[in-house]
């Protein structure tokens, strides 16, 4: 069986931030990231799915927490039911380079300089426009009614098309802000600690502190890091 590396996603746990030093006494913030075993329990193929992809499932939950159609889900593969979990596409055929079962490390990234992290953004609940989109706000001086924080007039914004006096959609306005899937690109992997089952990488990832993120190998490099790699 060909080792997946290059293509396996991983599931983990955000666990805050920290700082280490290279060898040169450098410093670098980095963001750490539990990768706990993961377990591959479900394959899709072409054949019986119509699509090519792995699921894999991540992190220990009580049968009682769990659902009777995920305790048999996953019992399928050969493992008590999980937490979390997650799917990933692979090219068609290469499917077959997964086992049902089969357990993968956050070892898969040695060789991996730069990753993606995937996971929800913090809940900001209902903020205003100055918050959301970083408005600067009305003029706070004497004679100001105390609108301070208001976004101002929006009626010279609507559609002139003739056809509704309506604003158009996407707005910048008050509203729902964060609890988004929010992906980050080419962050660099610092240090992966197979031991303690710890993935360091440098730059922000979405998320609070416990927050599950998908990691994979960086899809796309930003051009000063693909000229590096």
């Amino acid at each position: 069986m060909t080792a997946p590396s290059k293509s396996a996603h991983l599931l983990g746990q955000k666990i805050g931030m920290t700082r280490v030093y290279d060898e040169n006494g450098v410093s670098s913030p980095v963001t750490v990231i539990k990768v706990e075993p993961n377990t591959v329990t479900q394959i899709r193929t072409p054949e019986k799915d119509g699509y090519s992809a792995v699921q894999i499932g991540a992190g220990d939950i009580k049968a009682r927490n769990s659902t009777m159609p995920m305790i048999g889900h996953d019992a399928k593969a050969g493992v008590a039911p999980r937490r979390k979990h997650a799917e990933f596409r692979v090219e068609d055929g290469n499917e077959s380079n997964w086992e049902l079962g089969q357990s993968l490390t956050v070892g898969e990234f040695d060789e991996v300089k730069y990753v993606d992290v995937i996971g929800i953004s913090k809940g900001k609940g209902f903020a205003g426009g100055m918050k959301r989109w970083g408005f600067k706000g009305q003029l706070a001086s004497h004679g100001v009614e105390r609108k301070h924080r208001s976004p101002g007039s929006i009626g010279g914004h609507g559609n002139n098309a003739g056809k509704s006096g309506r604003i158009k959609k996407g707005k910048k306005m008050a509203g729902h802000m964060g609890s988004k899937r929010i992906t980050v690109r080419s962050l660099d992997v610092v240090r992966v600690d197979a031991d303690n089952n710890l993935l360091l990488v440098k730059g922000p990832v979405p998320g609070h502190n416990n927050a599950w993120v998908e990691i994979r190998p960086a899809t796309r490099l930003y051009r000063s890091k693909a000229a590096k790699a």
